[in-house]
């Protein structure tokens, strides 16, 4: 007769801590799964949320307030200063201004940019003497840009108008009327920022398959058709980036316009007041109206957000939306007709030919 003993209940405590402590170290694991890769990219929002996010709510909230520079905050007035930032005629001026020099500056801007890159992505002489001398103007103070065009296109003693006075033209009146002091100024930006602009389309440029235009060149296309078919079609994306921050910096405009002359107010009539230098002028100037002027960059900045989504869908068409097949096809091209002679194309049976 046999007899079975029992197992002591101490044998299975050990196996019983062992299974908790493995569900424990399991669930971190799930946790640190799920959790890590937020934490990895926390910093950025984190900071967007400081210097981003934050001004821009508590904007929203000083424009419907009674918000004074020397009172501070008052009682809360929904959208009446909306309402007032909308009556005064200074404003609807000001967008007109904005708008023409953004479109004066921003459209010869990214075309000179293009052909400057095309120019300095050619095989030439100090190429790097060439590219960094496109990025010295941006490096100039824009204090010292304005003083210097201020002077330049002044109306009397002007070297501009010293110029057309040469050449038997009539003398503009660079600061007195409203579209010669936009040139102006458009003038001013485009020195600034052209060449920063090229720079960018150029390093687009250099990483382009040279393959493509191998297969172009090929297919007989001189350079200029290699420009609009192969270069064009793929900086779409770098197109669309620069013509997208052209027009977040065009529309918030304030350096140039500000120190075209002396005083600083948009000139006689207010003829070259921006948005930015209206809100500038509300907030800090004679109405020191801290609550229109949050009205005002709010309205900025739902007027940026307009024109950039027009802009990003207007230049999504710059290029052809088939851009990639029709890549696909030069590099078929080359790597299929490389070393093919004419007569070799004559003697190639047809598809029709073929299905008989």
């Amino acid at each position: 007769m046999s007899v079975i003993t029992p197992r002591p209940p101490t044998a299975q405590r050990p196996r019983e801590a062992t299974a908790r402590r493995m569900g424990f170290r399991q669930r971190m694991g799930r946790w640190d799964v799920k959790v890590s890769p937020y934490l990895y990219i926390s910093p950025f929002f984190i900071l967007f949320a400081v210097v981003g996010a934050f001004p821009l709510l508590y904007t929203a909230f000083v424009s419907v307030h009674e918000w004074n520079l020397l009172g501070g905050q008052g009682e809360f007035v929904g959208l009446t200063n909306y309402r007032d930032v909308f009556a005064q005629p200074t404003f609807l001026k000001a967008i007109g201004n904005t708008f023409s020099i953004f479109a004066l500056s921003s459209v010869p801007q990214v075309i000179a940019a293009l052909a400057l890159a095309a120019v300095l992505n050619a095989n030439l002489r100090a190429k790097t003497f060439w590219r960094m001398g496109v990025l010295l103007p941006f490096i100039v103070a824009p204090v010292a840009v304005g003083l210097i065009f201020g002077r330049l296109f002044a109306d009397d003693s002007g070297l501009v108008n010293a110029l057309l006075t040469q050449v038997g033209l009539e003398p503009l009146g660079w600061h007195s009327d409203r579209l010669t002091s936009h040139i102006a100024i458009a003038t001013m930006v485009n020195f600034r920022w052209t060449g920063y602009n090229t720079l960018i389309f150029l390093a687009a440029m250099q990483a382009v398959p040279q393959e493509l235009y191998e297969a172009a060149i090929i297919d007989g296309a001189g350079r200029l058709r290699q420009f609009f078919s192969v270069t064009v079609p793929q900086l779409r994306p770098t197109i669309i980036f620069v013509i997208i921050t052209a027009t977040i910096g065009g529309l918030q405009i304030f350096d140039e316009p500000r120190l075209f002359d002396d005083q600083g107010l948009g000139g006689p009539s207010r003829n070259w007041m921006t948005v930015a230098m209206y809100m500038y002028d509300v907030g800090w100037g004679n109405q020191k109206n801290f609550g229109r002027a949050a009205a005002i960059a709010w309205l900025l900045f739902l007027i940026i957000i307009v024109v950039a989504l027009v802009n990003f869908l207007v230049s999504r068409r710059i290029a052809t939306s088939d851009s990639p097949r029709g890549a696909a096809r030069l590099l078929a091209r080359g790597s299929g007709d490389a070393g093919r002679t004419p007569a070799a194309d004559a003697t190639r049976p047809t598809t029709a030919s073929k299905e008989t």
